[in-house]
C-alpha cells in the first residue's frame, strides 16, 4: 500500500474505478485475529482468536451478544465493532419495544450495512475499518452473514475473516458436505478446527485464546435456543472434544494406511 492522489478521502475515484480509503479499510480487517462462523440446519456457530498486544494486558474481546437471537464476531478495529455494536443492540431492542418481537438478521445486518455504504458516499468520513460475522436465528432459521467495510452483506453457509483466514476458508470448503448434517457439538469442532488451522506452529488453542458463541433452535422443541457464550473455563469440554476428534482421526487415517499397504 502506498499514498497516490486518489486516496486523500473515500469520495474520490482512481481512474481505475477503485475507492482507495474503502480498500486500506478492508486491509485492517485482513490485519485482525481470524474468526470464523458456519451453519447448519439447527445451528449458527461464531469462533473467534483472541489476541493481547502485550503480556500484561487482557485478551481483546472477538464475539459479542448483540440480542438473545443474535451475536457478532468481528476483525479490524474492535472500537469501529464496538460503534457498530451498539447501534445493532439499540435497533433489537426498539424492535422489541415497539413491536414485541426480535428483530429479523437479515434487516439489521442491511441497517449496518447502509450505515456503512454512507460513508464511502460523505466527504469527511471514512468507511468502518472492522469486518463482521454477524449469526442469528429467526422464523427461517440459523443464518451467518459476513459484513464488509464497503458496505456489502451476503449470507454464507460457512465463513472466516482475518489474518491466515484462507486456511479456515480451505478447511470449510473441503469439509463443506458435513457441515450441513453435523450436530451442534460437530459443528463447534469444525468450526475450532477450522481455526486451528489458522494457528502457526508454535501455538495451540487454549482457554485465553479463544472464543466460542453459539445460538440456533432446540432440537427437541424447536425453540429459539439463547445466545451462549463460551470463554475461559467454559471451553475447556469444547476443546477436550476437538482432542478426541482429532485423535480419533489420527487413528482412522493409521488404520487406513495399514489396510492400504
Amino acid at each position: 500500500m502506498f499514498r497516490n492522489n486518489y486516496d486523500n478521502d473515500a469520495v474520490t475515484f482512481s481512474p481505475q474505478g477503485r475507492i482507495f480509503q474503502v480498500e486500506y479499510a478492508q486491509e485492517a480487517v485482513k490485519q485482525g485475529s481470524v474468526v470464523v462462523g458456519l451453519v447448519n440446519k439447527t445451528h449458527a456457530v461464531l469462533v473467534g482468536l483472541k489476541r493481547n498486544a502485550e503480556e500484561l494486558s487482557s485478551y481483546q474481546k472477538k464475539i459479542i451478544e448483540v440480542d438473545s437471537h443474535m451475536g457478532i464476531a468481528i476483525a479490524g478495529l474492535a472500537s469501529d465493532a464496538r460503534v457498530l455494536s451498539n447501534y445493532m443492540k439499540q435497533q433489537c431492542l426498539g424492535s422489541r419495544m415497539t413491536y414485541g418481537r426480535a428483530m429479523p438478521v437479515d434487516r439489521i445486518v442491511t441497517q449496518i450495512a447502509d450505515r456503512a455504504q454512507t460513508n464511502t458516499q460523505q466527504y469527511g468520513k471514512r468507511p468502518y475499518g472492522v469486518g463482521l460475522l454477524v449469526a442469528g436465528v429467526d422464523e427461517a432459521g440459523p443464518h451467518i452473514f459476513e459484513f464488509q467495510p464497503s458496505g456489502m452483506t451476503q449470507e454464507m453457509v460457512a465463513c472466516a475473516i482475518g489474518a491466515r483466514s484462507q486456511m479456515a476458508r480451505t478447511y470449510l470448503e473441503r469439509n463443506l458436505d458435513k457441515l450441513n448434517d453435523s450436530s451442534r457439538d460437530e459443528l463447534i469442532t469444525h468450526g475450532l478446527r477450522a481455526l486451528k488451522e489458522t494457528l502457526s506452529q508454535d501455538k495451540e488453542l487454549t482457554v485465553d485464546n479463544t472464543s466460542v458463541g453459539v445460538v440456533g433452535l432446540k432440537e427437541e422443541t424447536g425453540k429459539v435456543e439463547s445466545f451462549k457464550l463460551y470463554e475461559g473455563q467454559q471451553l475447556l469440554p469444547l476443546l477436550e472434544a476437538l482432542e478426541r476428534s482429532d485423535a480419533g482421526e489420527t487413528k482412522e487415517e493409521e488404520e487406513t494406511m495399514e489396510v492400504d499397504s
